[in-house]
C-alpha cells in the first residue's frame, strides 16, 4: 500500500485564513478519500523538523489561552496596521511634508512595537519548546511513502526535514498553483518574487513529480522545468494536473449574512459581483473603468466588490473609497463571511473577474455551479475552465466589458453560447479523488493523463 503524506503546514497554522490556497488546502484535506487496499491519504504537518500525522485541522476547542491563534492575530493586526499607514501617508500634509512623513513613521513604529512586536516576541519565548499544538501527533515516515507538497511552501523552513525523508526513501510530490511570480513579477512584492523562485530552484532539483491545477498550468511548469535543468532531467520526472471543487465549506446555516449585502440585494437594479482579494493582478482598476463608462451612459447596473484588501492597491482602495458612486451604485465588502458569499452569489446578476492571469479562478466555478453566471477576460485558463459556458472581454479594451453590461441591462440572457442549465463541475470530494487517483496512476504506470474538460452537460 502506498501511503500519501499530504502536506498542510500554513492552513494547520493558520486555520482561519481564507484565500484561494487556503480554500484549496483545507476542502481538499477534509475530503481525502477513505484508505483501500492501494493507497492510504494521511494529511501532515512538518513543525520543529518533525513530520506529524494531524488529528484536527480546526483549532481544538479549549478553555486553555490558544498562544499560537494569538500570535497569528497578532501578525495579521500588524500587517493592517502598516497597510493602514500607508494609505494615511498618501494624504495631506504627509504626501506634501518629509519631516510630517518621517513625524507618522516614528509614531507608527513606536506604536507597532508596543502593540504588535514586543507581544509577538514575548509569546515566541512563551512558546519556545511547545510549538506542537495537541491537533497532532508524531508520525514515523517509511520507504516508499509518497510526501505530497499541498500547501503553499515557498516561505516554509521545513525543506531540510523533506531533503532528509527523500534520502531516506520517501517520494516528493509538488501541487503547484500558478507560476505568476515567475512570469508575471509586476503584479507581486520583490520579496515574493526571490523567495519563489528560489523555492522553484528547489522544487526543481527535489520533487519527482509535479501536479498544478490545470492543464494550463501544468504546461507551463514543465516549460519552466526545461528552461532550468533541461530536457534529460524532466524526462525522469511526470507532470499532470487536477481541478478544483466548488462548495463554500465554511458556509454555516445559522450565521447572519451581512445586513448591508441583505438591502444592496433589495432593490432589483442588477448587480456585477467581483470577488477577490485586491491586488493588482485581479485589475480592479479596469473593472472600474468599465464601469465608470456604462454609468456615463446611464446604466442602472451596480459592482460589488468583495475580498479582503491585498497588496500594492493603496491607490485604487483611495480611488474606491473617494468614489462618487460609492454605496450607490458601487460597494465594497472586504471581510463576508462564506455564508454571506453564498447569499451574494445566489442573488447578484453575473460574475464579473478581469484577472490579468490566474492559475486556476476559483470564484468562476464557485459562481457558476450555483448558477450564476459569470464573464471573464479571455486568458486561456478562464477558456479551460469556463469553455462555452461564459462570456469574455478583452483586457486591451474596457469598453469591451462595457459593452457586455450594458448589454445585460438592455437584454438579461446572458451572451454565453451554452446555458449553465447544461453546467456540472467537481465537487471537492470528486476533487480530491482526482488529485489521488492521478498520483497514483503517475506513480504506477508514469502515463500523462488523458485531457479532459469538466464542465459538461449533465
Amino acid at each position: 500500500m502506498t501511503r500519501l503524506l499530504v502536506e498542510c503546514t500554513y492552513v494547520f497554522e493558520h486555520p482561519s485564513a481564507n484565500s484561494g490556497i487556503q480554500r484549496v488546502v483545507r476542502n481538499v484535506i477534509q475530503q481525502l478519500p477513505a484508505a483501500d487496499d492501494t493507497v492510504e491519504c494521511i494529511p501532515v504537518v512538518m513543525i520543529d523538523g518533525g513530520l506529524y500525522e494531524v488529528k484536527s485541522l480546526a483549532p481544538l476547542k479549549s478553555l486553555k489561552l490558544d498562544l499560537i491563534g494569538l500570535r497569528v492575530k497578532l501578525e495579521q493586526w500588524a500587517n493592517a496596521f502598516w497597510l493602514r499607514h500607508r494609505a494615511v501617508e498618501r494624504r495631506r500634509p504627509f504626501s506634501q511634508s518629509h519631516f510630517a512623513r518621517r513625524v507618522l513613521y516614528v509614531g507608527c513604529r513606536l506604536t507597532a512595537f508596543a502593540c504588535f512586536s514586543l507581544p509577538m516576541r514575548l509569546l515566541g519565548r512563551a512558546l519556545k519548546g511547545k510549538h506542537i499544538p495537541e491537533r497532532c501527533v508524531p508520525l514515523a515516515h517509511r520507504p516508499g511513502d509518497q510526501l505530497v507538497l499541498l500547501d503553499s511552501s515557498w516561505h516554509a523552513n521545513f525543506f531540510p526535514l523533506a531533503e532528509q525523508l527523500k534520502r531516506e526513501g520517501v517520494g516528493i510530490i509538488s501541487v503547484i498553483y500558478d507560476l505568476i511570480p515567475l512570469t508575471h513579477p509586476q503584479f507581486c512584492d520583490a520579496g515574493l518574487v526571490k523567495v519563489f523562485n528560489d523555492w522553484f530552484d528547489w522544487i526543481a532539483r527535489t520533487a519527482d513529480g509535479y501536479v498544478a491545477i490545470s492543464t494550463t498550468i501544468r504546461d507551463q511548469v514543465r516549460q519552466e522545468m526545461q528552461r532550468r535543468i533541461g530536457s534529460q532531467q524532466v524526462a525522469q520526472r511526470w507532470f499532470d494536473y487536477f481541478h478544483l471543487g466548488s462548495e463554500l465549506d465554511l458556509s454555516e446555516a445559522d450565521a447572519a449574512v451581512d445586513r448591508g449585502l441583505l438591502q444592496l440585494f433589495e432593490t432589483p437594479e442588477p448587480v456585477f459581483l467581483m470577488v477577490s482579494t485586491i491586488e493588482p493582478r485581479k485589475n480592479h482598476a479596469y473593472l472600474l473603468d468599465a464601469f465608470d463608462r456604462a454609468w456615463a451612459d446611464g446604466s442602472r447596473a451596480r459592482l460589488c466588490i468583495v475580498g479582503k484588501i491585498g497588496w500594492k492597491c493603496e491607490a485604487l482602495i483611495d480611488r474606491i473609497r473617494q468614489h462618487r458612486e460609492l454605496n450607490r451604485r458601487l460597494f465594497m465588502f472586504n471581510s463576508l463571511s462564506d455564508k454571506s458569499l453564498e447569499h451574494a452569489y445566489e442573488h447578484a446578476t453575473a460574475l464579473v473577474f478581469p484577472s490579468h492571469v490566474e492559475g486556476f479562478g476559483l470564484p468562476l466555478v464557485e459562481a457558476m455551479q450555483r448558477g450564476l453566471p459569470a464573464m471573464g477576460s479571455d486568458i486561456p485558463v478562464f477558456r479551460e475552465i469556463g469553455g462555452d459556458y461564459m462570456a469574455y472581454f478583452d483586457l486591451a479594451d474596457p469598453q469591451s466589458l462595457t459593452d457586455l453590461v450594458i448589454g445585460m441591462d438592455r437584454n438579461p440572457t446572458f451572451p454565453a453560447p451554452l446555458s449553465l442549465e447544461h453546467w456540472r463541475w467537481l465537487t471537492w470530494r470528486e476533487a480530491s479523488a482526482q488529485l489521488v487517483e492521478r498520483i497514483e496512476r503517475n506513480l504506477n504506470t508514469a502515463q500523462p493523463a488523458t485531457e479532459s474538460q469538466h464542465a459538461h452537460c449533465s
